[in-house]
């Protein structure tokens, strides 16, 4: 067992980043949003390079900006950040906790789709630490990819109906959303998915969302998995093409 972990922490190590994504609290206005930074190492002056930003779901609120890495990082095992396409296109990852007694999006969850409400604190953190990270950074704008999970999953797709302009793709997880905005971010590439044994977050969500976008001339990638329950980011995260399909994206200017 010992040489198992051992060549395991030599893999982790040679993908180039360190042994956990860095901590850092963001403020804006008066307001804190503590995140999690993962940096690429040997990046190259005058080359910009992928920034991914991954909401969490709610059992991960809180404000010991720990938690929220709980589903995405695992030195200790493979996990979605020590995939090898991570280090491979020398992406920065950013990853917030929401606070507790908040959302990504103040919706219940139990309905599915729902209409768009004001946009939460969390959120509106979030998109602020966004703009100032690729001010400071060498951030290649037209490659910021959002990724959530659960209720991350409704702060993914309500990040891009918000600002349309800023991603180059989205993918949902177990999520939903206001299918009155579909056409607003037909032309942002989606992959969604969801369970249909889902008990927490109905699956109707992202069927809604998913044929909200296709009638608006969308053409959304949908994977939905027969008897998951509301774990679908498990096996989402498994998916072979997963990382290979969101940094091929690029951003695209609204027909």
């Amino acid at each position: 067992m010992r040489w198992i972990l051992t060549m395991i922490a030599l893999a982790v190590a040679a993908s180039g980043f360190a042994a956990e994504p860095e901590a850092h609290v963001f403020k804006s206005d008066g307001k804190t949003l503590p995140y999690r930074l993962l940096k690429p190492s040997g990046t190259e002056a005058g080359k910009k390079y992928p920034l991914v930003v991954i909401l969490h779901g709610a059992g991960e609120r809180g404000t010991d900006n720990k938690k929220q890495l709980v589903w995405f990082w695992n030195d200790k095992k493979p996990s979605l950040l020590t995939r090898p396409e991570v280090a491979k296109e020398k992406a920065f990852v950013i990853v917030p906790q929401c606070p507790e007694g908040k959302r990504f999006v103040e919706v219940p969850w139990e309905k599915g789709s729902y209409k768009s409400p004001e946009i939460s604190e969390p959120l509106k953190l979030t998109l602020s630490l966004i703009d100032s990270f690729i001010k400071d950074n060498p951030v290649d704008a037209d490659r910021v990819y959002v990724i959530g999970m659960s209720m991350g999953g409704y702060g993914a797709i309500d990040a891009v109906q918000r600002r349309p302009e800023l991603f180059a793709a989205c993918v949902p997880i177990c999520g939903a959303s206001d299918p009155s905005k579909a056409k607003d971010i037909a032309h942002v590439p989606v992959w969604a998915f969801h369970g249909d044994a889902d008990t927490a977050v109905p699956v109707s969500g992202s069927r809604e969302f998913i044929a909200a976008l296709k009638k608006a001339g969308a053409d959304p990638k949908y994977t939905e998995y027969a008897k998951v329950g509301h774990n679908s980011w498990s096996p989402a995260f498994e998916e072979q093409e997963f990382w290979n399909w969101i940094f091929a994206q690029k951003r695209k200017p609204k027909k």
